[in-house]
């Protein structure tokens, strides 16, 4: 049982739930079974600029309150979702598919990032210079840098929403907020709670949409929005980025990843194995930063997959729902086709499947996780994300070579090392063309550390000191005493 006020169907702009201007409509549908949760407003250019009418209302209010008073706000707001796991993990689950206990994973690291955020909201300190000539001081002070339009992906509808609003208002600056029309009930859940928390109106506004790019243009075109925030893909971000430019918007982007994952003969296999698992089949394979390309020292190839194989045997395909499932389903049927469309191509061009390689007989939008070897360098599935619960594994044996191949690609979000050798993880991690590494570990994500790629992954970061001050602008006061 849930809280049935969770449960929204109306956007949200300067404290109100509403329908859209022209009371259009889309549909929220369930991936592991296809049934119809809900229908939200698909809102316009229009309501779009009502919700930035909101945000800009609420600026010099919010922005003037003390980072005491906005912290009280914020804690009060993660206490309301930690009050309301099971509901949020049930609406999480149900809409984007990935297992109950990976929603509540998702939901507590949430909370737990607006609680960092605001604690260091009351830390955005500046800075004393002695003047650069006689007679002279320096003050350097932050400040936030204004209304902030937020635009989420599906993958991670809870998190990837807090990790950009939770900065954004402990900063002082106000948001509009466009989740993914995949998901976003989960969005309009936070939303609900935000508003019970005590947000002030207009601080937080939320516009469900079916149509991003007409969103997009108005968020990126109007002048009183001065920051957008986009987790998405390489493609979309390029777009975004170009239409900001003629605003010069401070922009942030966490797009593509192509992430390698090395294994050398000096590592603990079983670590390395359950590391790679952890982060190729979690939410069955659909995060940017999971391991898409398995390298595999040679020396220990053969026994590294004989175990990794008999491991993926064992996951569990099924309904988020259900206890026992570890892999739920894919987003949709264009997640579903394009998997299939990669093996096919690299199976064409000589692949091996070991296990899985096709959907799984839960038919819908449910994939049998799988494993793949002798994957031609030439193959989508080399050089893109694959995005489901498939694992590519290559061998080498030379250091310097694998890590030529790791970097040998556009993107630069995330890469993982496992070796014992320290000297090695140094010279290996040095050489990664990556903004993330993992040494011996798989989990990279933590309100504590700033999250970010480079190359065509991205500019800019969430999380940490440094990704609350991507929501601030500096301002300089020289002094004559």
């Amino acid at each position: 049982m849930i809280d049935n006020s969770l449960m929204k169907n109306k956007a949200f702009i300067n404290g109100q739930w509403v329908d859209s201007s022209t009371n259009k409509n889309f549909a929220v549908f369930n991936p592991a079974d296809g049934a119809l949760m809900s229908n939200v407003p698909d809102m316009n250019k229009e309501d779009t600029r009502l919700a930035i009418d909101a945000a800009d209302n609420a600026f010099q209010s919010w922005s003037s309150f003390t980072s005491l008073k906005r912290d009280t706000i914020l804690r009060a707001w993660a206490d309301g979702i930690d009050a309301n796991l099971d509901g949020l993990a049930y609406i999480l689950t149900s809409e984007q598919g990935k297992p109950l206990s990976e929603a509540k994973s998702e939901i507590t690291a949430a909370a737990a990032t607006i609680r960092w955020c605001a604690m260091q909201g009351q830390r955005l300190y500046g800075d004393f210079i002695d003047g650069h000539k006689a007679g002279t001081k320096i003050v350097i002070s932050r400040h936030p840098i204004g209304i902030v339009g937020a635009i989420t992906p599906w993958n991670f509808p809870v998190s990837m929403i807090t990790r950009k609003v939770a900065p954004a208002l402990a900063a002082g600056c106000t948001v509009v907020l466009k989740p993914s029309e995949e998901t976003p009930l989960c969005a309009l859940a936070l939303a609900h709670l935000a508003q019970k928390a005590g947000m002030p109106d207009g601080v937080l506004n939320v516009i469900t949409t079916a149509n991003a790019q007409e969103v997009g243009a108005v968020l990126t075109g109007d002048t009183r929005v001065k920051k957008i925030s986009f987790t998405g893909s390489t493609a979309t971000g390029k777009i975004l980025m170009a239409q900001s430019a003629q605003n010069v918007q401070k922009i942030s982007l966490e797009l593509g990843g192509n992430a390698p994952f090395i294994v050398f003969p000096s590592a603990n296999i079983d670590a390395a194995i359950d590391g790679a698992m952890a982060s190729k089949f979690r939410n069955a394979g659909q995060t940017c930063i999971c391991a898409n390309r398995i390298f595999v020292h040679q020396d220990i190839f053969n026994q590294y997959l004989e175990l990794f194989v008999h491991k993926v045997r064992g996951l569990k395909v099924g309904s988020g729902l259900n206890s026992d499932a570890s892999i739920g389903p894919l987003i949709n049927v264009k997640a579903i086709e394009k998997v299939e469309n990669m093996i096919k191509e690299a199976v064409e061009k000589g692949a091996i499947v070991h296990c899985g390689g096709k959907k799984h007989s839960l038919s819908g939008t449910y994939f049998e996780p799988s494993v793949l070897t002798n994957v031609d360098e030439g193959c989508a599935m080399y050089n893109q994300e694959i995005f489901g619960p498939v694992a590519c594994l290559y061998p080498f044996d030379d250091e310097q070579d694998v890590v030529l191949k790791a970097n040998n690609t556009p993107y630069g979000l995330a890469g993982y090392i496992y070796s014992q050798d320290l000297s090695q993880v140094w010279r290996v991690s040095d050489g990664l063309d990556y903004g993330m590494v993992g040494v011996n570990e798989p989990f990279l994500a933590t309100d504590l550390a700033p999250f970010g790629g480079v190359k065509e992954s991205g500019i800019g970061n969430e999380g940490g000191e440094y990704g609350l001050l991507e929501y601030t602008k500096i301002k300089y006061r020289v002094f004559g005493v």
